[in-house]
């Protein structure tokens, strides 16, 4: 991989009077808290800056600092088109291709100001000017703080931007129970709990906000829409649009749920099958050597980590089932079947 040139992006930022923050579709707390951390860094050197995101986040995130300075695609077009073309620079953050912003893709790739993505999936595509890629780290957030510590601002680094930090690594890493294996992630924790960070309370935020609505909807999903597979140590949970609508789904609803068809004992694959509006979205997990990276990257259109990915399907929801099923055959001595 190409040397990182700090020194020429220094001078990037330096120069550009429109700096444009985005993040990939479907924002995540990982999405948000790197973003946002971005933002709040260059208000506080006084930048002219936006941060884009296609679609709107959880709304377990809203509390970060400045979320509601979030401009969403979907909802304001024609805006948002305009920041896009009169850009000077851009940060594409967690997403490793330009198709991940959903309906900002044409937009984006028509802009013509420098691109540079910071993140930390498997994979990176084309159309960046520079790549910051560390696929071994916990999360963009993370990668956030070095770049900061790289174009030397880490002393401007606050509380609230340590916050969206934080919240980032936290999420990403199923509160530090996956992907976080590495003393640096630790490290740099520590120091935003230096900088003020109460994790406790974050936690709190993040994972203690659940409304009836939604945890009504995750014991459906465990009482009545989980499949079992024992044969190939899989497990799987379907969501129909009638699903969603019956337990009034909120954006982040699901959030999670995958997680826990992965936590049943001798489960090495799990999968989350939900009908949206004009496709099925599949979220994949997996324990160990398989990587469901791959696996969605050749029948579902996706990608991500190698534990962690996610993917599309234009069948019904039966049909995208059905599909998900047959393949497993195919996997059998990877998933160690016997």
């Amino acid at each position: 991989m190409e040397e990182i040139n700090y020194s020429k992006i220094k001078k990037l930022i330096a120069s550009a009077e429109n700096i444009l923050i985005t993040s990939h579709h479907n924002p995540d707390g990982d999405a948000l808290g790197s973003a946002l951390a971005l933002y709040n860094l260059f208000i506080v050197e006084n930048r002219n800056v936006e941060v884009m995101l296609p679609n709107a986040f959880p709304g377990f995130l809203k509390w970060m600092s400045n979320s509601d300075k979030v401009l969403l695609y979907n909802k304001h077009k024609r805006k948002c088109d305009k920041i896009l073309e009169n850009a000077d620079l851009i940060f594409c953050l967690d997403y490793n291709e330009l198709n991940r912003v959903g309906d900002m893709t044409e937009s984006l790739s028509k802009s013509k100001a420098p691109k540079i993505l910071i993140d930390h999936h498997l994979q990176a595509g084309e159309g960046f000017d520079h790549v910051i890629s560390v696929t071994q780290t916990s999360s963009t957030a993370e990668l956030i703080y070095e770049f900061i510590d790289k174009i030397d601002l880490l002393p401007e680094i606050n509380k609230s931007i340590a916050e969206c930090i934080y919240a980032g690594i936290m999420t990403d890493t199923g509160s530090f129970s996956y992907a976080c294996n590495y003393e640096r992630t630790f490290q740099i924790t520590a120091e935003l709990i230096r900088l003020g960070v109460n994790v406790e309370n974050i936690h709190r935020l993040v994972y203690d906000t659940y409304s009836e609505s939604r945890m009504r909807l995750l014991g459906f999903c465990l009482s009545e829409r989980l499949v079992v597979l024992e044969k190939y140590r899989t497990a799987y949970i379907y969501l129909s649009k009638d699903d969603l609508e019956k337990f009034n789904y909120q954006v982040g609803d699901t959030e999670g749920v995958v997680n826990y068809a992965l936590a049943i004992e001798n489960i090495t694959f799990a999968a989350l099958i939900t009908l949206r509006k004009s496709h099925v979205r599949i979220s994949f997990r997996s324990k160990g050597d398989f990587s469901v990276n791959d696996f969605a990257r050749k029948h579902f259109e996706g990608g991500g980590h190698k534990n962690a990915a996610g993917g599309n399907c234009y069948l019904s929801l039966d049909q995208a089932r059905k599909k998900f099923e047959n393949l497993l055959p195919l996997y059998a001595e990877k998933l160690s079947i016997q």
